[in-house]
């Protein structure tokens, strides 16, 4: 018979969004185990957010020196590949987990490595490399598995061996060229840091812009952005078989031209990670989204039990959003099934409600232009059926634009719900986007009136003044 162990709480998943729910179940109270297969932390800490951001930094703050006269003059020479991909080593923490490890026994949670699968309602079967392991949560199961890419059925491209996100972000020897499959958030944002590191770029993305969750203007401004890297940008292009070979990559477009390239990157897309967590044996279907409510319970399962949070629900891929949702899950569950008991209120934007997923979710794309957004864009909006007014602005109109850099651009955009007078959405694409976004954040979640916003005073001379001329042309 295996080894059987008892918690309140098992959580499936030591990721940022595991990590963070079973801190807040384990604040109400309960005993918290965390399952992981790979390394404590997951794949933001080692294979997406931290090592990506360290990879792209370097080039970003010689870019913003070289446009800053008296710096400009400063700036000998390029990206340093070997310095920086040592400070993505560091980010990375070497690929060595023990801090994280440390935390976790830190927060009272304890720690089972291996491959975890649900074999009926609060029961966990954990396959590791001396045998099984069985645990038995008392109250409730959390779903952090995350997700994986998607990679398309093109003929040739799985024996090819691509990279995906993991490889691009923790390479040791950057390739002479690059191939992007994709001109989504990673796809961008790797083909802008590998164009710094010096590598012959090229993206190809199927649709006809770039970023297609982001208003037009992003797309099209980014794209420009790289093209000006010497990135070969080809939109609506479609790529019909890949052929590995012993001197790189040979890539077949559907204009009967053929791309050779040293690496090929599919950023095309992930999907959650279910396919073998055994959800079948609690009637859920593998492979698919787990479906919740805002409490973050998943449907269609019968009892409050299980749990699901971040990418594997299918609400949003960002670290972020997950760990937001984490957050709410680990308090209902530690108010659901704590030393105080009860049912929490599900009330929306109450603290046991997830509901920014529908309203004020956020983005960061850390390309060249930067480009940041919360809340609903335009279309977005339209389609729920808003009673849409776009509020449209360069960004040079704040006088502090032009002090962050000279000739700086870029455009700023509220989507206003006009008969209720509240922001519903806004992007910013240009320097420093992601730290005008979070302004726009708490209007938009707070659903604060324009008119209230225009006491919120901005600094002058700072980026921050375009809140000013944003409202200024919403007739404030």
């Amino acid at each position: 018979m295996p080894e059987s162990r008892t918690y309140d709480v098992v959580v499936l998943g030591a990721g940022a969004t595991g990590e963070n729910a079973a801190d807040r179940a384990s604040r109400g109270g309960l005993s918290v185990v965390v399952v992981e297969s790979e390394l404590v932390g997951g794949s933001c800490s080692y294979w997406a957010c931290m090592p990506s951001k360290a990879l792209l930094r370097p080039g970003q703050v010689l870019a913003t020196a070289r446009a800053v006269g008296g710096a400009a003059g400063a700036v000998t020479g390029d990206v340093d590949v070997e310095a920086t991909l040592d400070r993505r080593d560091y980010f990375a923490s070497d690929w060595d987990d023990s801090g994280q490890v440390h935390w976790l026994e830190g927060a009272g949670l304890d720690l089972v490595r291996g491959e975890a699968r649900l074999t009926g309602a609060k029961t966990v079967e954990v396959t590791q490399d001396d045998g099984t392991l069985v645990l038995k949560a008392r109250h409730a199961v959390v779903v952090a598995t995350g997700s994986e890419p998607v990679i398309p059925g093109i003929e040739g491209l799985a024996e090819a061996a691509p990279w995906t996100s993991r490889e691009a972000t923790s390479v040791q020897h950057v390739p002479e060229s690059l191939v992007v499959l994709g001109g989504g958030v990673v796809g961008v944002e790797t083909a802008t840091a590998y164009a710094d590191l010096g590598a012959a770029v090229t993206v190809l993305q199927r649709g006809e812009r770039l970023l297609t969750e982001a208003e037009p203007v992003a797309g099209e401004a980014v794209a420009a952005g790289l093209r000006e890297l010497g990135v070969d940008v080809r939109l609506g292009v479609h790529v019909l078989r890949v052929e590995r070979g012993d001197d790189g990559v040979a890539v077949h477009l559907d204009s009967g031209e053929v791309l050779h390239t040293a690496e090929l990157l599919v950023a095309t897309g992930r999907r959650p990670r279910t396919e073998e967590l055994g959800v079948d044996s609690v009637g859920l279907r593998p492979g698919a989204a787990l479906d919740v409510d805002d409490q973050l319970q998943v449907r269609g399962v019968e009892g409050a039990w299980l749990y699901a949070v971040g990418d594997v629900t299918g609400r949003s891929h960002t670290t972020h959003q997950g760990k937001y949702q984490a957050r709410v899950a680990g308090d209902v569950i530690a108010a659901r099934f704590g030393a105080e008991g009860g049912a929490p209120e599900a009330a929306p934007f109450s603290r046991y409600a997830a509901s920014a997923d529908h309203a004020a979710t956020t983005q960061v794309v850390f390309s060249r232009p930067e480009v940041a957004w919360v809340g609903l864009t335009q279309a977005q909006a339209e389609e729920a059926g808003v009673d849409v007014r776009l509020v449209d602005v360069p960004l040079s109109s704040a006088a502090g634009t032009g002090l962050h850099s000279d000739g700086a651009g870029g455009h700023a955009r509220l989507v206003v719900d006009a008969s209720r007078q509240v922001v519903v959405g806004a992007t910013f694409v240009g320097p420093d986007g992601a730290a005008l976004r979070h302004a726009a954040t708490s209007g938009v979640g707070g659903e604060v009136p324009l008119t209230r916003l225009w006491h919120a005073v901005p600094a002058y001379p700072t980026m921050s003044e375009i809140w000013l001329r944003l409202l200024e042309a919403a007739g404030l």
